[in-house]
Parts: structure tokens; C-alpha cells; sequence
């Protein structure tokens, strides 16, 4: 399996695809104002946001997007008028991590691991 796609409710797609565009992703579908689609500039997964009738609310699910340079990117977006809802933080799990909130609602996670992403010094090994 891969993951390789998530979709999140937007009330408000036009507004989302503009922030995710500030975020840095390159908008590959725009079919507004009921849906758009994404790539990261890394790696083959897409992100789409899809018109939702019924207000998203708080689900607790964070989408994380690695970011190299974490600092300088939460710094470029500062610039870019995106508010930083937390961090950049180091975290006892090794990571660096910071926070931004979508106009709907949905938290994104930004965040550098490195090797540890995969490998930390407590994985289970077998």
C-alpha cells in the first residue's frame, strides 16, 4: 500500500486552493467551486479539497508535510501572510514541528524528522 491521496472538506474551495498555493503546492485541478487538486513538491502523493455543504469542524486529523529547512519555510509562509498557529517547536520525539490551520479548519502539520521519521531509536524491530 501507498498512501497517496487525501481529500479534505472545504466550504470555501477558492479560499483553500489559495491558501494551499501560498503553502507551496502546485494546483493541478481547478474545478471551482467544488473541487481542487494538488501536488507536493516532493514525492507522488496529491492533496484535493472538496466542497462540503456541512461545516468540517474539528476532527483531530492532522495532514504532515515534511519540510526540509523547516525554519526558512515557516519563515517564508510568516512572509506570505499565512499565520502560524504553533512552533517551530522541537519535540521529544525528535521532530521539529509547527502548525498552520487552514481556512476551513484542517491543521497542518509542518514538520522535519529526518531519519528518525522512520527509524527512531524506539522502533520495533523484529
Amino acid at each position: 500500500m501507498n498512501l497517496n491521496h487525501v481529500t479534505l472538506p472545504s466550504r470555501d474551495v477558492a479560499a483553500g486552493a489559495a491558501f494551499y498555493r501560498a503553502l507551496g503546492l502546485t494546483q493541478i485541478v481547478e474545478s471551482l467551486p467544488r473541487y481542487a487538486r494538488f501536488t507536493l513538491p516532493s514525492g507522488d502523493a496529491t492533496l484535493s479539497l472538496h466542497l462540503t455543504e456541512v461545516p468540517p469542524g474539528p476532527t483531530g486529523v492532522e495532514i504532515g508535510l515534511e519540510c526540509e529547512g523547516l525554519d526558512e519555510v515557516v519563515e517564508r509562509l510568516r512572509r506570505a501572510g499565512i499565520s502560524i498557529a504553533s512552533g517551530p517547536v522541537d519535540q521529544p520525539w525528535l521532530w521539529r514541528e509547527a502548525r498552520v490551520v487552514d481556512p476551513d479548519g484542517n491543521v497542518i502539520l509542518l514538520f522535519w524528522g529526518g531519519t528518525v521519521r522512520r527509524d527512531p531509536p524506539w522502533k520495533i524491530t523484529k
